[in-house]
């Protein structure tokens, strides 16, 4: 049931290398291509990354990383500029949360740094998804963006498997350009880990809450 894939789905953030199928991947691609767009632009570009090409990336987006290069900047705003309520009580509770589970305290900048590093590993799943799109593109293309990105995880989480879509690549939009080849005009969207959840890694316990609907929609009779 649809229902059931929906509430299932939660970002993992440690996965098995068990391998994933190509024809599972291109399962899952297809029938998320099915996504609407307006006028039926179909704004989406997907790099898949898997064996020695993954690596390269991880190895390439981790050095800059770990050099704490400067002049690493996202081309687009993913969060505001500065977070208010209710939005910084979520964040922060997501945040916090996840760190208890891994045992990191409030303030321990280096294993909130290694945590961070993960990322960059793709949590260890052995499919690691790069979304891009064109940057003359208008809004309702990015709209249209987030509809396809959720279509992937549902058919992914149908299949058995589990995502987490990252916006922390985005930082490292100029080395995965080098590293994949990005076109002229093409514009790093975000990241996302694709393989089975490791079952006992504790941060996969990790539930988020939703608003109740009273706080989110307003009924018009």
């Amino acid at each position: 049931m649809v229902d059931a894939v929906m509430a299932g789905r939660h970002a993992v953030r440690a996965f098995l290398p068990t391998p994933v199928p190509r024809a599972t991947i291109d399962a899952i691609l297809a029938v998320a291509r099915r996504a609407p767009s307006g006028t039926n632009l179909q704004p989406w570009r997907v790099h898949v990354l898997s064996g020695a090409m993954r690596q390269r990336l991880v190895d390439a987006v981790g050095a800059a990383y770990d050099a704490d290069e400067p002049g690493h900047r996202a081309e687009y705003s993913y969060y505001p500029a500065e977070f208010f309520e209710p939005y910084l009580a979520r964040r922060r509770k997501i945040g916090w949360g996840l760190y208890g589970l891994l045992g990191i305290e409030k303030g321990d900048a280096i294993k909130m740094r290694a945590q961070m590093r993960r990322n960059f590993e793709f949590f260890g799943a052995p499919v690691g998804l790069i979304f891009s799109i064109d940057r003359r593109m208008g809004q309702g293309g990015w709209l249209d963006y987030g509809m396809f990105l959720q279509n992937v995880m549902l058919a992914s989480r149908a299949r058995g498997l589990d995502t987490c879509p990252q916006v922390a690549w985005l930082d490292y939009h100029r080395i995965i350009g080098e590293v994949l080849g990005f076109g002229a005009q093409e514009m790093l969207v975000c990241g996302m880990s694709l393989g089975h959840a490791d079952p006992d890694a504790i941060e996969n316990t990790l539930a988020t809450e939703r608003a109740a609907l009273g706080e989110f929609v307003v009924f018009h009779e």
